[in-house]
């Protein structure tokens, strides 16, 4: 029988086997150098190297082994746990995405640029509400490339969820008006709108998003829509600038880290948040329909630093509460 706990368990598990690239960057190096109960000044700076390594960021790097090194309530790689840990935004206890009221749909927004699997986290994404009763309608609003409208279309046909789309070089915020429209007349809970895969320097495409949003407050004024940002992991500190400049244009609420799995820079997912604040909701953690997962700081810190790639409950999350 799958209870809550072995449902957790599995969770954890995958986590972890996602992060191996990440925990063999830096956190089996980590192990070895604070392994002792009193690491020497060189082995704090080879601590701070890898994770900088990790994609951490030079300066961030050096604020959190200070930090660590000043701790004297538990031992190094615990404290370096706990102040990793401490890096993380703080999460609302509302759910997500919000929902403006009894039959008014949530709208989330998703941003990105090309090529960071933003069209198959959207499938992932309503795949996850429709697994958990929630009515779903997607919105091809990428109408500036055929092939992100063919590929959400082919995404909504495979999970039998419906799709509003236009053709090629419509205007996306007529394909959003229209996706609204019939997301209120079906009685849909949640609306996803796919956007163009803007680079974060093009400022016509930053003011189409714009667009976009003005067109869903004037069909739905109740609305408070999400815009989840959409970030390949690989991409390290770059995606850290791409994320600033969509959070400044855009409002990000949430973010999803895809191909985690493929990725040894991790480091970037705590360097996201800690500079702007803006959660991480969902990781990528494989190609399956059901491989984005919920993001759990926590079991997140405690998958980095598994030994032999499996948390025991003593090094586990429980032992980062």
């Amino acid at each position: 029988m799958n209870t809550p706990e072995t449902g957790a368990a599995r969770e954890r598990i995958l986590l972890e086997d996602a992060l191996a690239p990440s925990r063999r960057g830096f956190a089996d190096r980590v192990r070895d150098l604070l392994g002792v109960p009193q690491p020497d000044e060189e082995a704090w700076e080879q601590v701070e190297e890898a994770l900088i390594s990790a994609d951490l960021g030079a300066e961030l790097a050096i604020e959190v082994c200070d930090r660590a090194r000043a701790r004297t309530d538990v031992g190094p790689q615990k404290a370096l746990q706990l102040e990793l840990l401490a890096l993380f935004a703080r999460r609302e206890a509302t759910a997500w995405p919000r929902i403006p009221g009894p039959g008014i749909p949530a709208v989330i927004l998703v941003v990105g640029v090309n090529g960071t699997g933003k069209t198959t986290s959207i499938a992932k994404l309503a795949w996850r509400f429709k697994s958990l009763g929630a009515k779903v309608l997607l919105a091809a609003g990428d109408t500036f490339r055929a092939a992100a409208i063919e590929q959400l279309t082919t995404w909504a046909d495979r999970i039998e969820v419906p799709v509003v789309a236009h053709a090629a070089g419509a205007d996306p915020s007529a394909v959003v008006f229209d996706a609204v429209d019939a997301a209120k007349a079906r009685g849909m809970d949640v609306v996803i709108v796919d956007t163009a895969g803007r680079l974060h320097t093009k400022a016509n495409l930053m003011e189409e998003l714009a667009k976009i949003r003005r067109t869903i407050t004037k069909r739905l004024p109740e609305a408070q829509p999400e815009v989840l940002f959409v970030l390949d992991a690989t991409t390290g500190q770059n995606g850290l600038i791409q994320a600033k400049a969509f959070h400044a244009s855009s409002g990000l609420t949430a973010i999803a880290l895809t191909k985690m799995d493929s990725s040894s820079k991790g480091g970037v997912a705590f360097a996201i948040e800690r500079n702007m604040g803006v959660p991480v909701l969902y990781v990528g953690v494989g190609e399956k329909i059901d491989d984005l997962r919920d993001f759990d700081p926590n079991a997140f810190v405690a998958a980095l630093f598994a030994v032999d790639g499996r948390a025991s409950p003593a090094t586990g999350s429980a032992a980062l509460d």
